[in-house]
């Protein structure tokens, strides 16, 4: 049998032996042998029967003699307005592809998923449960109503005693053959719903005779019981014949009381007691696991079901409205006994109608059930629903479904669940509607049903109709259904469901952001709502969780790669080793929990690779605009995937599910002293390269180190305060005026404040620090910042520090930036100068934490707060690659001991303060 993810077309067109393969999708045991039904008695004779129900015997009268002639057609062209509108739906997605057991279940479910269609197949059981009770309790009354003792009528046997005991045991009698014949399997059901439709098109064809050949009578109508226990005076009803007179006596609307209820009818109520009746049209497409060819079955079946009804329903309506006066129609619904040639055909009909309606909500509950526990969605709770028999009747589902009945059965009185019940086989009428209005909008090009009298204006307007139907009817059992929707839906999605049904969300996604994208215009964009958008190289993830997390904090809603270099040649490997890698990665980030994409390619350096990624990462204006790398240094990689919690896994190394554990995808960290994929001098190279590409470039160092509650989601649990230091000035670059703040400077200052404002980081306190010059007066550039930061919006402490060894060498604008690594200054000099900003950085680190000025090793501390993450200015590469490994060894010195650290050089403007 083939798999959801199968390709819907076969390339043999014949099997080993000659046998052309099923187009049908049959599946599961029985296969095809259990498909055997054909359109008439799999579709058209379980709808028309389920349309016409008992309806069509006892609500004829009551709907023409409340709502008159013109609105009686008027109801009955809006509902089948409405059911029209979802046959349209169905048939669309019956036509496009293989149909198997489920019905409406079925496509639901792979249109919009498990969550959604297996909570709405759940309440479309139900319904079909509650159906096929309320039916056969129905059936019960109408027996009783003849042949019980207690029958008000005088004609009739009257031998059958009642009670509550007695119609329990009715109806369990009633189900207990419906049961019989729906466990022996959809070919006897065929059989006796044949029979049955024989005898309600008998009865019919009787009462349609009779209201051409009986003559004009007179009849004497039930007293009706009236106030304080009396009874009121006995009408008689009217039939006439064809009579002009009568006709148009009955053309306007009469609403009076319900005999039956009291209650005063309206136009609502009448059209729910009418629409009620006519919500059968997903019977012949509950039975797809039966027949020969669905996808023409259903589609066929129901269109001749549906007009066969109308045309029917129409007949009696203006029948009725020639025949018989309003008080025949109003005061006695079951008029056609007292104008039948043959009064017990009529009954024969009420009863057959009620019989067959028990039987195709019991065998068409039966087949969503299976269908259900053939998916595996609520678990062993229907686990017995998944046994068939060796032709492939699903005997467990219909065992199951008879006993929820007989529990039905025991409450007695259903006809308050008549409401909910009709409501519940409107979500799904609209989960019908919404899955072809969602495939219809996703314009996917396998969605092509060979049906095509439709269009998604027909949907959404089927989805509008049944949605309205619904609070007509019963406004509680429709906010009730909808509610219990959501939860089973919640339920569904915490338990996880199949993923390789397809999502038609995703393909509506797909289609919403390519067309925002298109407007998405790169040349509208505006500094004032510039966001980082991150591409993060990873060559192990396990050594750089930390790292992973840090950067989606940086984010702030902006774009988020994750990018990997598989070193190799394409043209010396025999496939891509790169496209079997997109299923770890993408576990990866669901397991680390970042909002982040996955861009993996194949390059012989990594140097290359990184190129590739810069210019093809991203689409149309979100691109990224940031590089992120981890430090270049001896250190050794550590293993976070053995400690971080939300990688903890089973000791065998799988996953909960069965699928392989992550740790298992990627390899153990490098060995310190082991040969690294990437050199100092392509490390180098690469933030070269990025910057050339006006990229902005961050170097994280010690992000291991980072407090763990800083790291995630939440703000709670936070008790120890940190600070982050922020040196928004090159310390390897001594200036005459260090107070001057530049493009990059910002940049430094952006990043930070925008890290401050992740919840993890609300309670660390922002610290700037300014350098003084030999020639610069205490207060002067840090009044400067202040201002700076109050238009920027920036809250932070502000710090002026005593510039280093080495501040008062060299003349302002003397030395381009990067000079210090070209040779005006001997190496010893630019390492003393790395050296002393790097004391600096320390000591005040230190001070931070109330220790002596001589840093962490001196003084007294009082335990302040410590520097969670320090934000250092990086200096360009030298233009010489030859020096590209002694500004790394800089670089490393300048950062030694910090602790965590992002080294950041900034090309473009940030900050704006204009409104």
């Amino acid at each position: 049998m083939a798999s959801e993810n199968s390709p819907l077309l076969a390339y043999r067109l014949l099997g080993d032996e000659g046998v052309a393969f099923s187009a049908n999708g049959a599946g599961g045991p029985g296969g095809a042998s259990a498909r055997k039904l054909s359109t008439f008695l799999g579709v058209v004779v379980p709808t028309v029967l389920s349309m016409f129900s008992i309806v069509v015997f006892l609500r004829i009268g009551f709907v023409v003699g409340h709502a008159g002639l013109l609105q009686a057609l008027a109801m009955l062209l809006v509902a089948y307005f409405i059911l029209a509108l979802t046959v349209l739906s169905v048939c669309a997605i019956a036509t496009n592809g293989a149909v198997r057991g489920g019905g409406a279940y079925f496509m639901i479910s792979r249109t919009l998923g498990p969550e959604v269609g297996g909570s709405i197949g759940l309440m479309f059981y139900l319904a079909n449960v509650c159906g096929c009770a309320v039916s056969l309790l129905g059936l019960v009354e109408a027996v009783l109503d003849v042949f019980g003792a207690d029958s008000a009528r005088s004609s009739g046997l009257q031998v059958l005693p009642q009670g509550y005991g007695w119609n329990l045991l009715y109806g369990s009698l009633l189900l207990g053959l419906v049961g019989g014949v729906c466990t022996l399997g959809a070919g006897l059901y065929a059989r006796a719903s044949f029979l049955t439709f024989l005898l309600v098109s008998g009865s019919l064809a009787s009462v349609l005779v009779s209201f051409v050949a009986v003559g004009p009578r007179s009849i004497p109508l039930t007293p009706r019981p009236g106030p304080n226990g009396s009874s009121l005076p006995p009408q008689v009803g009217h039939f006439t014949g064809f009579n002009s007179s009568t006709l148009k006596a009955n053309l306007g609307a009469g609403y009076s009381k319900d005999y039956t209820t009291g209650a005063m009818m309206n136009f609502a109520s009448v059209f729910a007691v009418l629409f009620n009746g006519c919500t059968g049209i997903m019977a012949g497409a509950n039975m797809s696991g039966e027949l020969k060819d669905p996808s023409r079955a259903i589609p066929l079946g129901t269109i001749v079901a549906v007009a066969y009804t109308f045309f029917i329903y129409t007949l009696l309506f203006f029948l009725s409205s020639f025949t018989c006066d309003r008080t025949l129609l109003q005061e006695d619904y079951g008029f056609f006994r007292a104008i039948s040639l043959w009064p017990p055909l009529v009954l024969i009909g009420i009863y057959a109608t009620s019989l067959s309606a028990s039987m195709s909500s019991l065998i068409g509950a039966s087949r969503i059930l299976h269908a259900l526990a053939q998916d595996d969605l609520f678990g062993v709770i229907l686990a017995p629903a998944k046994v068939v028999s060796r032709t492939g009747n699903p005997w467990g589902a219909v065992l199951y479904s008879w006993g929820l009945v007989q529990l039905v059965l025991l409450a007695g009185k259903l006809n308050t669940l008549a409401a909910v019940v009709t409501v519940f086989y409107l979500v799904a009428y609209a989960a019908v509607d919404l899955s072809c209005l969602s495939l219809e909008w996703a314009s996917a090009p396998n969605f092509r049903p060979t049906f095509s009298l439709f269009s998604w204006h027909t949907c959404l307007l089927g989805v509008a109709s049944c949605l309205l139907m619904m609070f007509l009817i019963s406004p509680g059992a429709a906010g009730g259904s909808l509610l219990l929707m959501g939860l089973l839906s919640a339920l569904l999605t915490a338990r996880g469901g199949p993923s390789s049904w397809g999502y038609v969300s995703q393909a509506l996604l797909f289609h919403q952001v390519r067309k925002y994208l298109l407007r998405l215009d790169v040349r509208k964009d505006h500094v004032k709502f510039w966001r980082p958008q991150l591409l993060l190289l990873v060559g192990n993830p396990r050594g750089a969780l930390p790292l992973l997390r840090l950067a989606n904090q940086l984010k702030k809603g902006g774009l988020y790669v994750l990018g990997h270099v598989t070193l190799g040649d394409l043209d010396c490997l025999p496939s891509d080793p790169v496209q079997p890698q997109y299923g770890a990665w993408l576990s990866l980030v669901d397991r680390a929990q970042v909002k982040a994409f996955v861009d993996l390619t194949l390059s012989p350096s990594v140097r290359q690779g990184a190129q590739h990624l810069l210019r093809i990462s991203g689409l149309g204006g979100m691109k990224p605009n940031t590089l992120v790398l981890g430090f270049y240094d001896d250190a050794a990689p550590q293993d976070h995937f053995l400690t971080d919690p939300a990688f903890s896994e089973a000791a065998d190394g799988t996953q909960e599910g069965g699928s392989p554990a992550l740790s298992t995808l990627f390899p153990p960290p490098r060995a310190p002293g082991s040969p690294r994929a990437l050199s100092p001098q392509d490390y180098v190279a690469t933030v070269a390269d990025a910057l050339k590409m006006n990229k902005n470039v961050v170097l994280a160092r010690a992000c291991g180190a980072l407090p763990p509650e800083r790291l995630s989601r939440g703000s709670g649990g936070i008790s120890q305060p940190h600070h982050v230091d922020v040196w928004p000035l090159n310390l390897l670059r001594p200036r005459g005026g260090p107070g001057y703040v530049d493009v990059c400077g910002l940049f430094l200052l952006q990043m930070a404040t925008i890290l401050g404002m992740v919840p993890a980081w609300h309670s660390a306190r922002l610290r700037i620090f300014l350098c003084l010059g030999p020639r610069e007066a205490p207060g002067a550039a840090e009044g400067r910042l202040r201002a700076l930061l109050s238009q920027l919006r920036i809250r932070a402490e502000v710090q002026e520090v005593v510039w280093g060894e080495g501040a008062g060498s060299g003349e302002p604008g003397e030395e381009e930036e990067g000079d210090f690594v070209n040779g005006r200054r001997g190496d010893a000099e630019a390492e003393a100068l790395a050296g002393s900003a790097n004391a600096l950085v320390r000591a005040q680190q230190g001070r931070s934490r109330g220790e002596g000025p001589g840093g962490p090793e001196g003084g007294d501390g009082e335990g302040g707060p410590a520097t969670a993450l320090t934000f250092l200015y990086l200096p360009r590469p030298p233009a010489d690659p030859a020096r590209y490994t002694r500004y790394l060894a800089l670089l490393e010195i300048l950062t030694r001991d910090l602790g965590p650290t992002l080294l950041i050089h900034g090309v473009t403007p940030v900050t704006c303060t204009d409104l």
